[in-house]
């Protein structure tokens, strides 16, 4: 089994985290043995979650390009997790090569991981920081250096706020993260919810993390709605109301085709900031 090589200081290798499980899910090579079993545990429930894993990935991806064609040069990707294929500057860089992209985490692995990337010419940073704290985030100097809180921004939180408790306010949160925006910028959020699923394959998977650096909740689709609240949501794919949707369908060509049953283990949806 693959494990990570390096381990930053004070990092308790024997918990979990979301975004070492997430990297297992992908087929990373960046987790240790607590996320594998963490992973494994979550498969023998619910074995359509790597599906899941990947189709919130294909969704990050494919909201992230589609915001870079409105014209929109600097993204704040917050809840980035490990470096994969595919990871954000990739995808935007390929539409604006002088696109910026601040990567955001709180897991101290994402950031030691996360350095190969400075080496990009200067368009891209790496934060270890608390989403729950967003004066960290968006007082933050490296930030700062790369974006202009005064030209429209790409806010990117692909399956963040689902480790974010009722108790911490995460309306809130997104609401002043938003409220830093300018108009004419874009909110990109996806989230897990239970609504198609069967209750004992749900809570065998929210369980997992109880033993994790972060636990988890699972949220309705009427929740989730309430992230947009004030924005305006684009039609996810040709033909759509500007609606939610499950991340494979979000973008795709055929979206038919694309909805599946990991698919349907998270909500997702772009706006924007008017």
């Amino acid at each position: 089994m693959p494990e990570a090589p390096h381990v930053p200081e004070g990092v308790d290798i024997s918990m979990p985290t979301p975004a070492r499980i997430y990297d297992y899910m992908l087929r990373g090579h960046n987790y240790f043995d607590a996320d594998a079993h963490a992973a494994e545990q979550i498969l023998s429930v619910a074995p359509e979650i790597r599906d899941a894993a990947w189709s919130n990935r294909g969704f990050h991806q494919r909201a992230a390009a589609w915001i870079a064609r409105q014209g929109i040069r600097q993204f704040i990707d917050i809840g980035s997790g490990l470096p994969t294929v595919g990871n954000t500057h990739e995808v935007v860089q390929r539409i604006h090569p002088d696109a910026r992209v601040v990567y955001v985490d709180n897991d101290p692995m994402v950031e030691l991981h996360s350095r190969a990337l400075l080496e990009s010419g200067g368009t891209i940073s790496v934060i270890c920081a608390d989403l729950r704290e967003p004066d960290t985030i968006l007082d933050n100097s490296d930030l700062r250096a790369l974006i202009d809180l005064s030209q429209p921004t790409g806010l990117l939180l692909t399956g963040v706020m689902m480790f974010v408790s009722d108790a911490s306010d995460p309306r809130g949160l997104v609401s002043r993260y938003i409220h830093a925006l300018v108009p004419g910028s874009y909110l990109s959020l996806s989230h897990l919810t239970d609504d198609f699923k069967p209750p004992a394959a749900a809570e065998g998977f929210r369980a997992v993390f109880d033993t994790a650096t972060e636990h988890m909740y699972f949220r309705s689709k009427a929740e989730v709605a309430r992230f947009f609240d004030g924005l305006e949501l684009v039609p996810p794919y040709d033909g759509a109301k500007p609606e939610l949707t499950f991340t494979g369908v979000w973008g795709a060509e055929d979206p038919e085709l694309a909805d599946s049953e990991g698919s349907r283990w998270l909500y997702c949806g772009v706006a924007r900031i008017p």
